[in-house]
């Protein structure tokens, strides 16, 4: 039974990074109808920008939970502002293919430099708190052994895409800003500026792909191709949850690490299939995916 409460526990880890990425699709689809493929590539920047901050300026894990997100948000930003704003109108394919180009250049980049091997990045050891050493080290739960480090980043997901959530859907500026996706003119005349609500829900997009990427440097190392293994099955989380789906994105994401985890239990010879051929059955049970409303 241990094996299969740890397979369990796996799959809430990658749950945890399925549901931060594809929120941050849902976030850039839903409210700026942007199919944004290099969303792989700047989850791999995030991990690198922690790699950076501790090894050359000595900003350790919790600095880099903070400005990791910044940073590479910040050049979404850029990105959004020099290119994907002249895509205002066209069709998705255009910024399918862009965004595509910019994770292959993006991603051959930091291979040129830093190879296709890992890169250690250590768990925080401080602060230290009831005799453990920050968030290394684990509890013994009786049916398990829970290494402190997976359990803070599974809770640590879930509050944030739940604070996205009610970010995007309970308050004033998601409320505007679903508006502007809906009659951007009529927003416009209210005096709200339009396309500077536009920029920084991209930038929210990539930092929380960033904010993933920290959280996976202590668990999968830092790789330039890192996204590349992950990007595929989350835009199938996407599609299953319902494209531009907030809470769709975030439910579907843990179900189906957990999903993931239990097949490799059970059938592992499955385990890489399994979350496409859901999305198979429920693209012809229900093709706008769970929760998607047909527009």
């Amino acid at each position: 039974m241990q094996a299969l409460y740890a397979q369990l526990l796996v799959g809430l880890i990658n749950g945890s990074f399925y549901a931060l990425l594809s929120l941050g699709l849902a976030v850039i689809f839903g409210m700026l109808n942007i199919i944004n493929f290099a969303h792989g590539a700047l989850y791999m920047m995030g991990a690198f920008v922690a790699y950076f901050l501790l090894n050359l300026a000595g900003l350790g894990y919790w600095w880099a939970l903070l400005l990791a997100p910044l940073v590479v948000g910040a050049f979404g930003i850029l990105l959004e502002r020099a290119m994907l704003q002249w895509l205002t109108g066209l069709d998705h394919l255009y910024g399918l293919l862009l965004t595509f180009g910019l994770a292959l250049i993006i991603q051959g980049v930091f291979q040129n430099y830093f190879g296709s091997s890992g890169l250690p990045y250590a768990i925080p050891d401080y602060p230290k708190v009831l005799g453990f050493n920050g968030l290394q080290g684990g509890v013994n739960l009786g049916f398990m052994y829970l290494p402190i480090y997976r359990g803070w980043v599974v809770i640590f997901s879930l509050v944030v895409c739940l604070a996205t959530w009610f970010l995007i859907e309970q308050t004033r500026f998601g409320s505007y800003l679903r508006a502007a996706t809906e009659n951007p003119t009529l927003v416009r005349a209210f005096g709200i500026n339009v396309p500077r609500m536009v920029t920084l829900t991209f930038g929210l997009g990539v930092g929380l792909a960033a904010l993933a990427g920290v959280l996976s440097a202590p668990i999968n190392q830092v790789r330039p191709l890192m996204g590349a293994d992950l990007i595929i099955v989350v835009f199938a989380v996407v599609v299953i949850g319902g494209m531009g789906s907030i809470m769709g994105s975030i439910i579907t994401g843990f179900t189906l690490g957990v999903i993931e985890g239990l097949t490799k239990y059970f059938y592992p010879e499955a385990s890489n299939t399994v979350v496409f051929v859901l999305m198979v059955l429920v693209l012809l049970v229900k093709p706008t995916g769970l929760t998607g409303r047909a527009t």
